[in-house]
């Protein structure tokens, strides 16, 4: 047992001595570091040269919940289709499916709009719109559904995307207000699907 702790006492000083870099003496130029403590902090987090030791320890890093109303294409969505009723909004699986709609009670034609969700990043293609529509004739006897490229689907995506766009700015800034001191702003979360 002695032999291990001599050893691994020998081993600990070389090690420490070949980091002499780290405790070496550097002249340092005052007029570099700005006299602002926060913004001394602020600068030597930047340079990647300081941690902050509560941080680590006051409980809010150790669990993170992806709620469905953290990701701003979901959120967007949902507000976007709020005047349909919705048959299905399945956070997990990544889609909407609204219920058939008509503007103004009209008996022949209706709309159905599904939105799937192919990444959480705010892009052109992260979204899949499909716009349904169905046209009837003799009081729903007769029935023709037909998917729809029209402007509808342009539209929606563009919409979505700009309000999409608008919370993730909005969620930044409140990030930036509530920690000053950190560079980086928050990432979405990636989700396991």
């Amino acid at each position: 047992m002695k032999i291990f702790k001599l050893t691994f006492l020998i081993a600990s000083l070389i090690f420490i001595t070949s980091c002499g870099e780290a405790f070496k003496y550097r002249k340092v130029d005052a007029k570099e570091f700005p006299p602002d403590p926060k913004l001394r902090v602020k600068k030597n987090l930047e340079e990647g040269r300081g941690f902050r030791l509560m941080d680590n320890f006051n409980g809010n890093n150790n669990t993170t919940y992806d709620f469905a109303s953290s990701n701003p294409l979901w959120r967007a969505t949902l507000d976007i289709l709020e005047f349909m009723p919705l048959v299905s909004a399945n956070y997990s699986g990544g889609v909407v499916i609204t219920d058939w709609y008509s503007e103004n009670n009209s008996e022949n034609q209706s709309i159905k709009i599904s939105v799937r969700f192919l990444t959480n990043e705010i892009r052109a293609d992260a979204l899949d719109i499909n716009v349904f529509v169905k046209e009837c004739t003799n009081s729903f006897m007769n029935c023709q559904v037909i998917q729809s490229d029209g402007n509808l689907k342009g539209e929606l995506a563009a919409n979505i995307l700009r309000k999409a766009a608008k919370y993730e700015e909005e969620r930044i800034e409140d990030y930036k207000k509530n920690n000053p001191y950190s560079v980086a702003t928050p990432t979405a979360k990636k989700n396991k699907n």
